[in-house]
């Protein structure tokens, strides 16, 4: 009987052996390849993004316990954003409580972890559209590490939560894939010259925007990083691989990271980047493949895919394949080789895994730093300065438009609370000063969990290690924000939330509405009331009425000229001032107790401005999407795009504004048609020339802009006799990557509006041009007024006393020079209400 009973129980665990083996048999053949799915063969296409989408949804409903898709947002475009979150059967069921306990664990979250924490790898791929190659990698990713035969695949995910996001830029991406997939033939033709190698402005490198999303974490200006990085907040990853293409002829990039690495980068996150490169290097040594690494791409500018996780306390690190948007499926290289896209997937492919295993294999280690990273931030926060105060009486517009973005970062701060005296740094003054802190004054101070990133956003002066660099080399949100800041080397702790008390508007139906002109807001309320059809006017000089003085640039909105509207004048303005968080103050007279009543010719009618914003081969394509976005998006108010293939048949009257965004305009503004803007400027145009463009205007016949008289020297033996391997960093004594300048501004004149005697400009290209003999010189580069950055030798002396910012009269109309782009990346704040005043008020 004992024996029967055996046999039954061997039968018994035999079948449900055979059954359980034959399920996972059947559940790994019942899983398709990306391939077998998709019904192609790896590096014989490109996939379209929805085809990526479509095979990680697939993957998610045959792994219901270990995938997550979590759609984070959409594109401009309306393609989606989505995050693959994937995790062991154990670890699946207990995401919420990872992700929670691992905020709590860092001061982000209130509450004790309940359990040791497993690490959290993010990859992203394609933020670059046409650096395609690794959102066809990203299938191939999800399925091996999902593949229950896959030994590496299952020791990653015993303590690893992963996060892929399979293209960070699907508008971008679906631009460059289309456009390879319309001129490839039935095969690739790798010879360089070919048409599917050379693709038509603007490429698909960029955003919808034409925005550069690499650039844009810390800034959060498109909608794509917006969205991505709420989500990266929520979990605050231990790892970010960001993957990216380079030039055809470049070899693979991993880590170790180049010099500079900013000074805040902890030993533990250093030593990583070594830990990493030996974890990278093991697949390209065994199959012989080409590499580099701590060359060309740093770590210092903050708003990178690798810069914004390491200064959140992560490893962050770029990853770059030889190929971008040249190499299509196959392309032939100058040593005659042809770097194929199934190469180049093969690269991105063992990388995603090599960083993985890093981290998987060094999970404990890494987590205990993480918390101590946050840890240190909160007790032992970095930099001299510990405290910074932000001086808000006169200054609340752009106060408030520089604490959304302390809020969307989630920063701590507050106010003062009491009056006091300190002593600190004043970024206005670049000098050290004793100063008053009033009640209202807006207070950081460093202890709080994300201080490190948040020090290397304020602080003044960047260090920089090595002037080699990758990018700019200062960003301090201050200047950026035009904000009277003091640093501070002890502790002040904030008293009490901000409360703005708004102006409103007392009287019932005032003779008129005011608006000061100060800062973004202002501007953005401009234009909102300006498509609404109220008629606005603007003040060229200071004035006082009824005890209240205004500035120069002020808004005066009389009710005489819109009694066609009726009621909907006082709704419609007290409505957007409310919308907009802008004061507004009403009065029962337009006579001034000081300065012009407001029937002067001093307080002119704004006319409506038709915009028109040229682009094309030429044009810098993330200076004109800087432009579009700012219209389109940050002021809405309406632009017209003109592409330079026609633009010389362009009917130019049809405009007030045409805007020539950094670039090269050689070729678009030859004689004809640069006679042709010349005479529509003459009949009361106004051209608005940024940066690069301004090359095409000066020297030329009608326009005063001239570049300085170079001294002719003679050239000794000993600089004759340069050294060839010193020639990359002996170029750069002439440039200036992103510094800081103080401009001194004169601003009775309406281009500067707004601004007190020094604006702070990010400079991007040392310019060297003459201050005008008849025009107006606005805004101009005296000596010593570099603040912070880098800026070469050379470069600095070009830029010492010359032209920023200015004015010339031609016929009826205005030429309007900016040397420098007032709207760089959409970050620099301060600069936007020098652009609107350049297209709403000059000449107005």
């Amino acid at each position: 009987m004992k024996k029967n009973s055996n046999t039954k129980l061997f039968y018994v665990a035999f079948l449900l052996t055979f059954l359980f083996q034959s399920s996972l048999i059947f559940s790994q053949t019942a899983v398709q390849t990306p391939e077998e799915f998709l019904n192609f063969k790896k590096g014989d296409r490109f996939l379209r993004h929805h085809q990526v989408v479509s095979y990680y949804e697939y993957i998610a409903s045959k792994y219901p316990s270990q995938v997550k898709i979590v759609k984070y947002g959409s594109t401009n475009e309306g393609r989606p954003l989505m995050v693959a979150i994937i995790a062991s059967p154990e670890n699946f069921s207990q995401l919420e409580e990872i992700r929670t306990n691992n905020l709590k664990s860092i001061g982000l979250m209130e509450g004790k972890p309940t359990k040791k924490q497993p690490a959290i790898a993010w990859l992203s791929y394609n933020v670059h559209g046409n650096e395609s190659c690794s959102s066809n990698t990203a299938p191939f990713t999800i399925y091996e590490l999902l593949n229950p035969a896959n030994s590496r695949s299952k020791n990653i995910l015993a303590n690893t939560v992963v996060m892929l996001d399979p293209c960070i830029n699907p508008d971008g991406y679906d631009r460059y894939v289309n456009f390879y997939n319309q001129k490839v033939g039935g095969t690739y033709n790798p010879t360089p010259s070919a048409i599917e190698h050379n693709e038509p402005w603007p490429g698909g490198r960029f955003n919808h925007y034409l925005f550069d999303l690499n650039r844009d974490w810390a800034w959060q200006v498109q909608k794509e990083t917006q969205e991505r990085m709420a989500l990266y907040r929520q979990w605050m990853p231990h790892l970010h691989a960001d993957f990216h293409e380079q030039g055809v002829e470049n070899p693979y990039y991993f880590s170790p990271s180049a010099k500079p690495y900013h000074e805040d980068i902890t030993p533990w996150q250093r030593e990583f980047q070594k830990i990493l490169g030996d974890y990278n290097k093991k697949d390209f040594d065994k199959n012989g493949w080409l590499y580099f690494s701590k060359e060309r791409f740093d770590l210092l500018y903050p708003s990178y895919g690798d810069t914004y996780p390491t200064y959140n306390g992560a490893f962050g690190m770029t990853y770059e394949q030889g190929g971008s948007g040249r190499a299509g499926l196959g392309i032939t290289k100058r040593d005659g080789d042809t770097l194929t896209l199934k190469q180049r997937i093969d690269h991105h492919f063992s990388t995603s895994f090599a960083c993985m295993e890093a981290i998987s294999n060094n999970a404990d280690k890494t987590v205990t730093e993480f918390i101590k990273f946050f840890d240190n931030a909160q007790k032992f926060p970095v930099g001299p300065y510990k405290s910074f105060v932000i001086k808000t009486k006169g200054n609340e517009s752009r106060v408030r438009e520089f604490l959304t973005f302390l809020d969307r970062e989630n920063f701590q701060y507050g106010t003062a609370g009491k009056a006091l005296m300190a002593s600190g740094y004043s970024y206005q003054d670049d000098k050290n000063e004793t100063f008053g802190i009033d009640a209202e004054d807006i207070v950081i101070n460093l202890y709080q969990p994300r201080s490190t990133f948040l020090k290397i956003l304020l602080e003044p002066k960047t260090m920089v290690e090595d002037s080699l660099t990758y990018d700019i080399t200062s960003w301090s949100l201050p200047y950026a924000y035009g904000l009277n800041t003091f640093a501070i080397k002890d502790r002040i702790n904030p008293a009490g939330k901000p409360t703005f008390t708004m102006a409103t508007a007392k009287v019932e139906k005032p003779y008129a509405y005011l608006v000061k002109w100060q800062a973004f807001s202002e501007l953005k309320l401009l234009a909102s009331l300006l498509k609404k059809g109220i008629k606005v006017r603007s003040a060229a000089k200071s004035f006082e009425v009824e005890t209240q003085s205004f500035n120069e640039g002020t808004l005066v909105i009389t009710r005489s000229g819109n009694e066609r509207l009726g009621d909907q004048f006082d709704k419609i303005i007290k409505e957007e001032t409310e919308r907009l968080q802008v004061n507004l103050f009403a009065v029962s007279t337009g006579m001034a107790t000081k300065g012009s009543d407001f029937g002067s010719d001093n307080v002119s009618y704004l006319k409506p401005p038709r915009i028109a914003i040229l682009s094309g081969d030429g044009v810098s394509p993330t200076a004109f999407g800087a432009t579009w976005h700012f219209f389109d998006k940050q002021i809405e108010y309406p632009s017209t795009v003109l592409g330079e293939s026609y633009f010389a048949n362009t009917d130019l009257s049809k405009f007030d504004v045409l805007i020539l965004a950094d670039g090269n305009y050689g070729k678009i503004l030859e004689d004809k048609t640069l006679n042709k803007v010349k005479e529509w400027v003459r009949a009361g145009g106004r051209l608005v020339a940024v940066q690069g463009a301004l090359n095409a205007l000066a020297g030329k016949d009608g326009f005063e802009l001239k570049h300085k008289e170079e001294e002719k020297k003679k050239v000794s033996d000993a600089e004759k006799l340069k050294v060839f391997g010193n020639a990359e960093r002996e170029s750069i004594s002439e440039e200036t990557p992103g510094s800081i300048y103080r401009v001194v501004m004169d601003t009775t004149h309406p281009l500067a509006f707004g601004f007190e005697k020094n604006y702070f400009s990010l400079v991007l290209e040392s310019s060297d041009y003459q201050y005008l003999n008849e025009g107006w010189n606005v805004g101009v580069i005296k000596e010593k007024s570099l603040l912070a950055g880098f800026a070469g030798s050379v470069a600095q002396e070009k830029l010492k006393n010359s032209l920023v910012f200015g004015t010339q009269d031609m016929g009826r109309g205005q030429v309007i020079y900016l040397a420098n782009d007032p709207v760089f990346r959409g970050f620099w704040q301060n600069g936007k209400l020098l652009f609107g005043n350049a297209v709403f008020v000059v000449g107005n």
